[in-house]
């Protein structure tokens, strides 16, 4: 191929300004270059919630979004992870503290599969009944706000702190905490990826009910 052409190509890609989920505003997460529009479809962009605020005290929170949409000259985003850096993980830990962490996979109002993951710090070095009852309490918390919340409102309540908050002010009436956060909230599934599985699932569920009554039908 000769310079020319290769110059040519340069030329024919065009930049697409990548924007937040209206959820944040809409904020200018940069800027990305293709020669054909699908080919900016599924790419990831990550940025901290300090870049999206302005706020440095809060570059400790990372996010990530997949772009979903194009249109003549912008890229659409929609969230897909929240994750606290390692840095801070690391200054939250006390040496004679307990940390205590829990998974939760959860299904929002509006059929989007979820999974949240807290953590807790205490002031000092709790028993294995208060742990579990702390991490019970952390689940607990998280799978009812998960079940009276879109996908839109809990990812709000993550990043704006709403749901370490409320899991703070309950559990530390079990043990004195010194600190909850959400370490990590990662979207593993769309309502059209969830409604496929559970179509699956029952497909698979039928063909069992069938070889079972074959088997009898046998007997």
């Amino acid at each position: 191929m000769s310079e020319r052409s290769v110059s040519r190509k340069k030329q024919e890609k065009r930049w697409y300004t990548v924007h937040a989920p209206e959820q944040f505003d809409r904020a200018e997460l940069g800027s990305t270059p293709a020669d054909e529009p699908e080919k900016v479809l599924d790419r990831t962009i990550e940025t901290t919630l300090g870049d999206l605020t302005d706020n440095a005290s809060e570059n400790n929170t990372k996010l990530t979004f997949k772009i979903t949409d194009v249109g003549s000259d912008a890229a659409y985003t929609e969230f897909v992870k929240q994750e606290l850096t390692r840095d801070y993980l690391r200054s939250l830990v006390r040496r004679g503290a307990s940390k205590i962490d829990a998974y939760v996979t959860v299904l929002t109002t509006d059929d989007y599969r979820v999974q949240i993951q807290p953590v807790a710090f205490t002031t000092k070095k709790a028993d294995h009944s208060q742990e579990r009852a702390i991490r019970e309490t952390m689940i607990d918390i998280v799978e009812e706000a998960a079940a009276e919340r879109t996908f839109a409102e809990l990812v709000d309540s993550v990043v704006e702190g709403r749901l370490s908050s409320a899991i703070y002010g309950e559990a530390k009436t079990i043990y004195p905490l010194r600190r909850v956060e959400i370490k990590k909230a990662t979207l593993e599934a769309r309502p059209e990826e969830v409604a496929a599985e559970e179509e699956a699932a029952v497909d698979v569920d039928e063909e069992d009910v069938d070889v079972a009554a074959d088997e009898d039908d046998e007997e």
